[in-house]
């Protein structure tokens, strides 16, 4: 997701490597990266042109701080971060304010029109509005087929509907604004206080489809008005959302299809030309994959600084009742392969592996060429599943013998399941040194501390530079750091010398004072 946008404010940030003082000069680089990033993206043209006047006149007219926090939480904060702050600001200017709240009555049955060209998600995202107001808002919704064109497309809402036990209403034979007219009837009549009109879509806009859909909204005058966007057609959605815009006064927009989307550039350009905010974000097929907007949030994934937030709230809709003792047990480096083995589930139900670690504030802890794909998840768990309960419950059980009845049972070699074991003591061992440096989990809601953050940093270091430590890329399959680079030799300190520079450099700002 973003991969472009992301990778274009990474290596902007490199090209401010080494400078003390920002100016227009020595900014052009860096601004002329984003800029082709921003446009590569699909970003549109005149968005694009905005933003980058925004951040140089920031950039160049904002003093840099050098240091952020107070006493042993600060930290210093380099030219290229502050570069970056101001891009966030900015990306969450362009993308806000935040707005997504639907007009829910409480005196009587409301409304929503859901609205979109053929293939952007429409039924999908219906039913996962629907599972929302259930869950969230403790709502009674009830789903309307109109869709009477597309194959299949009434039936897949009645799957849908039944997978998640919300009614799905339907009139054979009739056409869509009778359907949506008698759904008012039959929501009384059922006692619901929520009715989704799933409409119709075409391939393109034509008048026919605009006709029919104003018809809809002049017969039941939908208190919402949600258009569906697909964010891979990168500039031809803000067209699309413009053109329903202008007929139907859309409430705010639902972006679908950003988890496949290496661009993204729509969801950065369609409220800055229409002027209408986005709703809800879309992600794969699973009727959880509904996120509320947060500008925040994407602005953070977009430029590597992570989404706590809703990292938290993918994980809180997983959650189950032994999460807080295993969390304790995993803090406390305590844990077994059967706690590892309910972790590893618990990150699969959250969502892909790549959207999971797009979340995380520590980009920089993910190593180059890893497989974010989620398969050697997959891998691991068939290990597990070839070990007894024993073992599971008591990993030093593990011997040769163990390792290789293992590896026969799970289609792996024996060093495979050698490999997973080390890696498995050497993460004991790190979140043992997670639990005693930060405490308990529940005391950092976003991990958001300055100094909780520098041990991370400072324990990312070790776990790559050894010690003991695992290099993530196991687990993930990457290629952790170059070996010569690793074995590197560390250089020797002539302390005689370095004591000599120090003197001299002292003698010489006394020299300067008395001039």
């Amino acid at each position: 997701m973003f991969d472009v946008l992301s990778n274009g404010f990474k290596q902007a940030k490199q090209k401010l490597q080494g400078i003390t003082v920002l100016d227009e000069n020595n900014i052009a680089e860096a601004v002329a990266t984003v800029r082709a990033s921003l446009l590569e993206a699909d970003v549109e043209y005149s968005v694009s042109k905005s933003f980058i006047k925004n951040i140089k006149e920031r950039v160049v007219g904002e003093q840099v701080k050098l240091k952020a926090g107070k006493g042993e939480e600060k930290l210093k904060v380099s030219p290229g971060d502050h570069f970056i702050q101001i891009c966030q600001q900015e990306l969450e200017a362009l993308m806000g304010p935040v707005d997504t709240d639907l007009v829910l009555p409480s005196n009587r049955v409301a409304t929503i029109m859901m609205d979109g060209l053929q293939g952007a998600g429409k039924t999908t995202t219906s039913g996962k509005i629907s599972k929302y107001l259930r869950d969230e808002k403790k709502r009674k919704p009830m789903l309307v087929a109109a869709d009477i064109y597309r194959p299949a497309a009434i039936e897949q809402l009645k799957v849908l509907g039944k997978s998640i036990g919300i009614p799905v209403f339907h009139l054979p034979g009739k056409k869509p604004v009778e359907i949506c007219h008698q759904a008012m009837q039959e929501a009384y009549a059922q006692n619901c206080d929520v009715v989704i009109f799933d409409t119709a879509g075409r391939l393109t806009i034509d008048t026919e489809l605009m006709n029919e859909l104003g018809q809809i909204k002049a017969t039941t005058n939908p208190d919402n008005i949600l258009l569906v966007v697909d964010s891979m057609m990168g500039q031809d959605s803000v067209t699309t959302a413009k053109a329903f815009d202008e007929k139907l006064s859309i409430s705010g927009f639902v972006m679908t299809k950003l988890d496949g989307d290496a661009r993204g550039g729509s969801a950065l350009s369609i409220k800055e030309v229409t002027g209408k905010p986005i709703k809800f974000l879309g992600m794969g097929e699973d009727l959880d994959g509904l996120e509320v907007f947060r500008p925040d949030g994407l602005a953070g994934r977009i430029l590597g600084q992570g989404d706590i937030v809703g990292l938290m709230s993918d994980f809180d809709k997983v959650a189950g009742k032994d999460t807080e003792e295993e969390a304790k047990r995993m803090l406390q480096g305590q844990f077994s392969f059967k706690d590892f083995y309910s972790q590893i589930s618990m990150i699969q139900k959250m969502g892909p592996m790549k959207d999971i670690l797009a979340k995380l504030p520590m980009q920089n802890m993910i190593p180059e060429g890893a497989d974010l794909s989620g398969k050697q998840l997959n891998v691991v768990k068939s290990m597990i599943d070839s070990m007894t309960e024993n073992e599971r419950a008591k990993p030093a059980l593990l011997n040769n013998s163990r390792m290789s009845r293992i590896a026969k049972g799970s289609g792996r070699t024996t060093k495979e399941v050698a490999d997973l074991y080390e890696k498995f003591k050497g993460m004991r061992k790190m979140m043992g040194m997670m639990g005693k440096n930060m405490g308990m989990m529940g005391k950092i809601p976003g991990m958001g501390a300055l100094k909780q953050m520098g041990q991370l940093r400072k324990m990312a270091k070790s776990m790559q530079g050894g010690g003991g430590m695992p290099d993530l890329s196991a687990l993930m399959g990457g290629g952790g750091m170059p070996q010569q680079q690793a074995a590197a030799p560390k250089k020797q300190i002539d302390k005689d010398k370095l004591k000599k520079l120090r003197k001299a450099a002292k003698n010489a700002r006394k020299k300067n004072r008395k001039r």
